[in-house]
């Protein structure tokens, strides 16, 4: 079994022979090879023997895959504590020089989005998906010590969930043969979240969440934005508002905490870039360094205001006032942006911010419609992050039967269509809530990337697949 480069540089096993593999960075001086295997944002340095055979140092090229066998030492090199001195070495895998299009310098973002299948090979690439690959395990973890039940929800739906009618639709045939029947006998889609299922599960299980792909047909063609992403729903028993509102926030500081400390290295390595990044853009640039940002939301409290109280603190800002906003706030109702939610967590509290209590008809169908005579707002919250805005929506579900149907009416959704919804509330109904964490949001706070289309394997936007 070879050996990790990450595993050599943390055990530095002095006067050990081991065998590692990976892909070249750099080959200098025909002798000394930066190794890197992906298990580490640092390369291992491999110093090739003098009598070397001349025919595969010649192969030994930026971008080829090596697997070499030699003696860990101490090295004398600056920025490395061990090296391994090389008894034998094969390259595995060529890469022409001349053909190999990430030589070692700075690419630009464009120019990777448009080598996708080779951007992993890349140190700001590796290290994004280890952070995300950390983020995905630290959300598990969270859940089943809490014990929560992981549910796998259905991909494929005929019910919307959100009631917006941003779907993808799905068939078995070609559309223009309209004799053949659909595979599965009427209309289908993509999901847009897992939720209604979710709720299905947990008036059965107590505690469920869901983390899974979902789709957006979207015509949002902004930074914020994926046709593809996945989604980390939780759904909760016997549950209100406030505890709700409590359980977003643990989740979210505990699992960037936990991963602030076990992805050490790449999150330096990704702060020292988002530091370069706004000392180029001088005045234009971020205040906030990326550290800076993840600590801030670890160790502050989330501001808790209303909808109402959000409105009126817009509406009377300097900023709303001086026409800086591009959407303007002059009523109770507006539906907030990005730039309202970040000047509230930015500028205003300096602190992420939860608001909860909003408009009813912003909101979406299954949310609990609060104890007031005009049914004006619903018992829904969204969570707000420094440089990002929304990260989390949710809310309190209603139970209630009659008073979601008349909502279900409200909204145009299809009841006939939802009686096996509907039968949750029938059937020993509770109260309960639940909320959402679009992931990749997660994945581009804690990376500090600008796009978010550089936080995912291969994203897919509008009028953008890679591959």
């Amino acid at each position: 079994m070879h050996t990790m480069v990450k595993h050599i540089l943390k055990n530095k096993p002095i006067d050990t022979t081991v065998e590692i593999n990976g892909w070249v960075r750099f080959f200098r001086n025909d002798r000394f090879i930066a190794l890197n295997d992906g298990s580490s944002i640092h390369n291992l340095q491999l110093v090739l023997p003098d009598h070397i055979d001349r025919s595969i140092v010649q192969q030994i090229t930026v971008g080829c895959s090596i697997s070499a066998t030699g003696k860990v030492t101490e090295s004398a090199g600056k920025g490395q504590d061990v090296e391994v001195q090389v008894s034998t070495i094969q390259v595995l895998g060529l890469a022409n020089a001349d053909d190999f299009p990430l030589q070692p310098k700075r690419h630009s973002l464009e120019f990777l989005r448009e080598k996708a299948a080779l951007r992993p090979r890349t140190n700001l690439f590796g290290a994004i998906l280890r952070v995300r690959h950390e983020l995905a395990q630290q959300i598990h973890r969270y859940f089943s010590d809490r014990d929560f039940i992981y549910t796998h929800t259905p991909i494929i739906t005929a019910s919307d969930c959100e009631g917006a009618g941003e779907m993808f639709n799905i068939t078995s045939h070609d559309s223009s043969t309209e004799d053949q029947p659909d595979f599965f006998g009427k209309e289908a889609h993509l999901t847009v979240s897992g939720q209604l299922d979710g709720e299905v599960a947990m008036m059965g299980l107590g505690k469920v969440y869901t983390f899974g792909p979902t789709f957006r047909a979207e015509n949002s063609n902004t930074t914020r934005h994926l046709a593809e992403f996945w989604m980390v729903e939780p759904e909760i028993a016997f549950t209100k508002l406030p505890e709700l509102m409590n359980t977003a926030t643990d989740f979210v500081q505990t699992v960037i905490k936990h991963t602030l400390e076990t992805r050490a290295d790449d999150i330096e390595f990704l702060h020292q870039r988002h530091e370069n990044e706004q000392k180029q853009k001088g005045k234009q640039g971020d205040t906030w360094l990326l550290k800076d940002k993840l600590q801030f939301v670890i160790d502050n409290d989330f501001v808790k205001i209303s909808y109402t109280e959000a409105i009126d603190i817009l509406r009377n800002s300097k900023h709303n006032k001086k026409g800086k906003f591009e959407y303007p706030i002059d009523q109770w109702g507006a539906d907030l942006q990005s730039e309202h939610e970040r000047y509230l967590v930015e500028k205003h509290f300096k602190s992420p911010v939860i608001i909860y209590n909003y408009p009813a008809n912003i909101k979406a169908f299954y949310m609990k419609a609060n104890n007031e005579e005009t049914n004006s707002t619903v018992a829904a919250m969204d969570v707000l992050f420094p440089g990002i805005g929304e990260i989390i929506g949710g809310s309190e579900r209603e139970a209630d039967l009659n008073t979601l149907m008349a909502k279900m009416k409200t909204f145009d959704i299809p009841i006939d269509q939802m009686q096996w919804y509907l039968d949750t509330r029938r059937f020993g109904t509770v109260p309960h809530g639940g909320f959402g964490l679009g992931f990749e949001r997660l994945v581009q706070f804690v990376t500090g990337m600008s796009n978010i289309k550089d936080v995912t394997l291969s994203p897919r936007a509008v009028k953008y697949i890679a591959y």
